[in-house]
């Protein structure tokens, strides 16, 4: 199996950490193919950030697809592009705070999110909104720390241990989501500070994804996921003409 997993950022040193991250919970004969976008934003932490990364996500699934990838994980908590890059392939397509939502769901009957900065607190709530999960999260917490601070994971695990302990202690839940795929090697060592289950995206993606191409589940071609209509595309998106 390829898996092809997108840092939607352009920082290939974090793009490295979370594919070896990923590589650690992988099947035997699960290769993961870790992929950069040539274009974008150094980190994501916006909605423009967002909306100027899901074009690098797009490209990177269209590389893919010329590629052979089996499967394809989003490694960025906004899941930027997540809609449109499932309306390029077939093969299965997993975004990361999607997959985290759903395994700390089984968990746990109440789960509270540790992320990055403040402003992308109510990123996140959309997003929980969006898939079904607000009810079972009880808050959205940020530690304060900008994306690529995540690189030096030991000058930030102070800071995530204590907003981790809090939730545990304040927020009445059972287990921990963390908000962005640059936290996927803290997971363990978090766990073990905060002893509760702590739920990372990155892995989680992955062997939902390994799941479903050993079930042979791809993504519907039919409704709002069948592939985009041919048509013309202008100026510097031109190469996207059908």
């Amino acid at each position: 199996m390829r898996l092809h997993l997108i840092n939607p950022n352009s920082s290939a040193s974090m793009t490295a950490t979370i594919a070896r991250a990923a590589q650690r919970v992988a099947a035997p004969g699960t290769e993961i193919i870790g992929c950069t976008p040539a274009d974008g934003p150094a980190s994501i932490e916006s909605h423009f950030d967002d909306a100027v990364a899901a074009v690098g996500v797009c490209e990177e699934i269209r590389r893919g697809e010329t590629a052979g990838a089996d499967a394809y994980v989003i490694a960025c908590f906004g899941d930027p592009g997540l809609h449109a890059a499932r309306e390029l392939t077939r093969a299965p397509v997993i975004g990361i705070a999607q997959a985290a939502f759903a395994l700390a769901s089984m968990v746990a009957t109440r789960f509270s999110v540790v992320t990055t900065l403040q402003r992308t607190v109510i990123m996140s709530e959309h997003l929980l909104h969006a898939y079904g999960y607000a009810a079972q999260c009880r808050r959205v917490r940020a530690a304060e720390i900008p994306v690529l601070e995540l690189e030096d994971g030991a000058a930030c695990m102070g800071r995530l241990v204590d907003e981790a302990r809090r939730a545990r202690d304040e927020d009445g839940i059972g287990a921990i989501v963390l908000g962005c795929a640059g936290m996927a090697d803290l997971t363990a060592e978090l766990g073990q500070a905060v002893g509760l289950p702590v739920v990372d995206g990155v892995t989680a993606a992955v062997k939902l994804a390994e799941s479903m191409h050993q079930l042979g589940l791809g993504t519907s071609k039919f409704g709002d996921y069948a592939t985009p209509p041919a048509k013309v595309f202008a100026g510097r998106f031109g190469h996207f003409s059908s």
